[in-house]
């Protein structure tokens, strides 16, 4: 199979992906905002999607600050209990749930859990005070607990007793599994399902969306039989292991049927057994979205790379500040460094420049051109900050317990984990204003040269940028003829759409002209774009190109030349992006779940024809073919066609796939290509698998 490259034109619409990234980042306070800061270009972020509506509709980002400061408490709170658990402190937990979530200990089942582990830990302790108190456990919680939780309860209730009389380190004693530390995951596991639920405190979208796409793309790999060319970052990120599934209440066991659309839906989207979907149904009080929010937090996902690689992608893609904006105290990305010793020299020298005279260096002329160019970037932006700064995460989770466990500190969560962003920035304003002067770093510099070319490039500034270019690095358009010819591409519409058909032909004759001539791929888009100058004014630059796509193609390349790698989070959601359109042409349907998860916004790259064209032309210079970009650059995968393997014209009728896929138990593709055997017909099928 051939995966996308890194070399050509993005198959995701990546300022989507920045709007998921804004979303996150806000929603788990990664990030502080400069005063005043202007609302962004990109799209609104989502929201995240903790409601529990079963139909989904866009959510605007009107929720107040307050419900959004409610949602990071609430899922602060989770990962207390959760760590308190983990650590064997019931106790803790339990008093978090009685001050915060109350109604979550009317789950009788779960407080029966809760009563036997904190039994098991009081009995590990191994003193006597501790003895005496597992053993007023066991007459005041535990047994009260065990008469009505569950009917297995109070059997259980028996068997735990054992732990009195056998030890601890017997593993061969009948309760060597309750000793077990791995009780205490389990349990937090289990916690944290049933808390988010009842608190609505789900994942930001983009949490939730990574997971399934993974999830995704390793199954698609193991089905294809090929290798990932992302193992390695995917292996890292998402966990095999996942929290235990939520038991439903006994009063939700006689829930009325579920649609079997509903249940194959969620089975196959997220791995469960057909029991295990109408379960999560149950859980969810029939609503789909909202077991399928729950069976993918848990999913377990590292959130301390998850961290860094959101970090790094918000560097480059110019969300926030460099690395030497990053506020004291948060979780830092070790960047490559480009081992350009000249460049370092070089702009050492220009610095010094001004005070003391002249410094003698061997730098190329390049090298004195680009390093003006980030002296005259480094004056231009100090004191003046677009973009907002990298917080990182609150890691002091004792205090963060300590704080929601005492009413009287309680005020304290306000400065502390809800402080004011403008506040926060002017507390740190003199030491980041001397770094912005003095101690910014050539990495930053380099990012806020790209980021300037980018920006100018959206917004159709096409001569300035190929000037400004061309200034800094005269090899640069030597080396992406590709890129200069869009570039020029853009000048002409602009000049078209202005009327100016004879400035219009003087670029095209010195320009584009010349570039077609030495590549035959760029005859058509040249053609194309000619045929513009007999079409209406209006519009024309809009429905000729796509600009962002080019300012993302000019990024690329730029920081290619300057040695600034591409960040690990586009190289997965383009592969994973790729795989899940690949994945739905296997099942041969639409996925339920894609427009919940912005998935279908990602894809909406949707360039016009004569940016098709170049693309392909892009692509076809890095010898990475066209395929991939066609691919990944639709968000409509039943108008793509039908799979290679398959005819429009099989008749399986989609309640006989559902049916083959409940009996057999088989993904839907199986089901597909056994209806396909035997002419669709679900009950043959059934029959020949079971003779």
């Amino acid at each position: 199979m051939d995966w996308p490259q890194p070399n050509s034109p993005p198959p995701v619409n990546w300022d989507a992906l920045d709007a998921l990234i804004l979303d996150f980042a806000r929603s788990d306070r990664l990030v502080a905002c400069p005063p005043a800061a202007p609302a962004p270009a990109s799209p609104s972020p989502p929201s995240s999607p903790s409601s529990s509506t079963t139909t989904v509709t866009s959510s605007a980002p009107s929720s107040s600050s307050s419900s959004s400061s409610s949602s990071y408490r609430s899922r602060l709170l989770i990962r207390c209990a959760r760590r308190a658990l983990e650590l064997g402190d019931v106790d803790a937990a339990l008093a978090l749930l009685r001050a915060h979530a109350p109604a979550a200990l009317a789950d009788h089942r779960l407080l029966f859990y809760l009563h036997k582990q904190r039994f098991v830990e009081l009995v590990r302790r191994g003193t006597e005070a501790d003895r005496d108190a597992a053993l007023d456990c066991l007459r005041t919680a535990l047994a009260p607990c065990a008469l009505d939780a569950y009917p297995e309860a109070y059997e259980e209730f028996k068997h735990i007793m054992l732990v009195l009389i056998y030890d601890k380190d017997d593993q061969s004693s009948p309760v060597v599994n309750e000793w077990s530390i791995k009780k205490r995951f389990e349990l937090a596991g289990l916690l944290s399902s049933i808390l988010r639920a009842h608190l609505e405190a789900y994942d930001p979208i983009l949490s939730l969306t990574l997971r399934y796409l993974i999830s995704i793309h390793k199954a698609f790999c193991k089905r294809q039989g090929i290798s990932s060319p992302i193992s390695d970052l995917t292996e890292r990120l998402l966990f095999e292991d996942r929290d235990p599934p939520v038991v439903p209440q006994e009063c939700l066991l006689e829930a009325p049927p579920f649609d079997e659309v509903d249940v194959q839906a969620l089975a196959h989207a997220v791995e469960l057994t057909r029991q295990g979907a109408v379960d999560s149904l149950k859980f969810a009080k029939g609503n789909l979205y909202q077991a399928f929010q729950n069976e993918l937090c848990r999913m377990k996902l590292d959130l301390t790379l998850l961290d860094k690689l959101v970090h790094e992608y918000c560097v480059y893609r110019g969300i926030v500040e460099g690395s030497s904006h990053v506020l004291s105290g948060t979780a830092d990305l070790k960047y490559k460094q480009n081992n350009d010793v000249n460049n370092e020299t070089q702009l050492e020298c220009e610095m010094t420049n001004s005070q003391n005279g002249h410094c003698s260096t061997s730098s190329i002329t390049r090298d004195d051109s680009w390093s003006r160019r980030l002296h005259r970037v480094r004056n231009s932006t100090s004191g003046q900050r677009r973009r907002k700064r990298w917080r990182g995460r609150l890691d002091d989770l004792d205090y963060a317990c300590d704080v929601l466990l005492d009413s009287s500190k309680r005020d304290s969560l306000s400065p502390t984990l809800d402080m004011d962003e403008d506040t926060m920035v002017e507390k740190q304003d003199l030491v980041v204003n001397f770094n912005l002067s003095d101690n910014i770093h050539m990495e930053d510099q380099k990012y806020e040269i790209i980021l300037e070319m980018r920006d100018l490039t959206r917004k159709g500034m096409a001569s300035k940028v190929v000037e400004e270019i061309s200034s800094i690095d005269p090899d640069f358009f030597q080396q992406n003829p590709i890129l200069l010819f869009q570039l020029k591409q853009v000048e002409f519409l602009k000049l078209v759409a202005a009327g100016d058909h004879v400035s219009a032909l003087k670029v095209a004759s010195t320009h584009l002209g010349p570039l077609a001539a030495n590549n035959e791929a760029l005859l058509k888009p040249l053609k194309e774009t000619l045929v513009t100058l007999i079409q209406p004014n209006e519009d024309v630059l809009m429905n000729a190109l796509s600009l962002p796509v080019l300012a993302s193609s000019l990024q690329v390349a730029m920081s290619r030349r300057l040695g600034i790698e591409e960040p690990q989070l586009m190289k997965l959601v383009r592969t994973t992006i790729h795989t899940h359109t690949e994945w739905f042409k296997l099942q041969m349907c639409k996925d339920r779940f894609e427009n919940f998860l912005k998935i279908d916004s990602l894809k909406e790259v949707d360039p016009s024809l004569g940016s098709r064209s170049m693309s392909k032309v892009f692509t076809d210079e890095c010898g990475n073919g066209s395929s991939q970009i066609t691919t990944c650059s639709s968000g409509k995968v039943p108008d793509e066609g039908s799979s290679p393997q398959v005819s429009s014209e099989v008749s399986c009728d989609e309640n006989a796939i559902l049916k083959v896929m409940e009996f057999l138990a088989l993904p839907r593709a199986d089901a597909i290509q056994l209806l396909m055997q035997y002419n669709g017909n679900a009950e043959t099928v059934i029959q020949q698998i079971f003779q």
